[in-house]
């Protein structure tokens, strides 16, 4: 931990991960768990903290993500939208130990919320200032971000990723979907939820049919399920895409689908990062609380 200042944590329901940081954002060295939010009770964070990067307390953590949640170590609460990302003046601190953790954002109506891709944005703009347009963060409950001004003026989540993993894993389409990956399939998708986004249902059970029927390829099957699904996603977020430049956070694999399809709609699109962009989000909220410091 030579030479680490302070410890940046992005703390999911699944994975807890650590970077131990110099004050300029530069990483010393990065850790990870599996000791989620979702396997522990309030009494077990402080020990996973510790088990993960107890040689380098007591340096200073600032966390983002679900270890703010009600269920998590202290509850942050909700930022309302509209709002800048929250920031140092909003964290929570963990009583007994130098921990603070960042609020999510709300949005009331219609009913929304975000912990962690808060953070995402904020860093993308403290990267990207003057940036002003949507921030889309692909994922299991994907988000669309209108920021404008340095704010968050709107957001609106899609559990396409999750119907996704459930339809392709536990539903009557997993005899029919397959490992691979085929564009054409994922293109024809995307073209024929958008243009009738209201058949998506007897759109999905058709790959059933096909592979029964007509042999339809699994890697097809596969590529044109997750193009049907994106595709409903995209017409329903219709008034955040349109006419906008759009900036996409996420895995490199699932923003080039999206990236592709957007293409599809004449949309320019530019990618960073998740990781990066969490960590230049800690980082600028870092810098807030303490200032720079080599």
């Amino acid at each position: 931990m030579s030479g680490a200042l302070w410890i940046a944590v992005d703390w999911g329901t699944s994975h807890l991960r650590a970077w131990l940081m110099r004050g300029d954002g530069t990483v010393v060295e990065r850790r990870q768990s599996d000791a989620g939010m979702g396997a522990l009770d309030r009494s077990g964070f402080e020990p996973a903290l510790r088990a993960l990067v107890g040689d380098a307390l007591p340096a200073p953590v600032l966390a983002c993500g679900m270890v703010g949640s009600r269920q998590g170590w202290a509850e942050a609460p909700y930022a309302t939208a509209p709002c800048a990302p929250p920031g140092a003046g909003e964290a929570v601190q963990v009583p007994g130990v130098d921990v603070r953790i960042l609020p999510g954002v709300k949005q009331t109506k219609p009913a929304d919320v975000m912990r962690g891709e808060e953070t995402q944005i904020a860093g993308y703009l403290a990267t990207n200032p003057g940036f002003d347009g949507v921030i889309c963060l692909p994922g299991t409950h994907t988000k669309w971000v209108h920021i404008s001004a340095g704010e968050i003026v709107s957001f609106r989540t899609a559990m396409t990723g999750e119907m996704f993993a459930l339809l392709s894993t536990q539903s009557v389409l997993r005899h029919s979907v397959g490992k691979g990956w085929d564009a054409a399939s994922f293109a024809s998708g995307v073209s024929q939820a958008l243009s009738r986004p209201e058949g998506l249902a007897a759109s999905l059970f058709s790959l059933r049919a096909e592979g029964l029927l007509d042999g339809l390829n699994p890697d097809a099957a596969r590529a044109r399920l997750s193009g049907l699904l994106i595709g409903a996603e995209l017409a329903a977020m219709r008034p955040y895409w349109l006419g906008q430049q759009v900036a996409l956070i996420g895995a490199e694999s699932l923003s080039r689908a999206y990236a592709d399809a957007l293409a599809m709609q004449s949309v320019p699109c530019h990618s960073a990062g998740v990781e990066d962009m969490t960590l230049a989000g800690l980082t600028a909220a870092w810098t807030q609380i303490y200032g720079e410091a080599a």
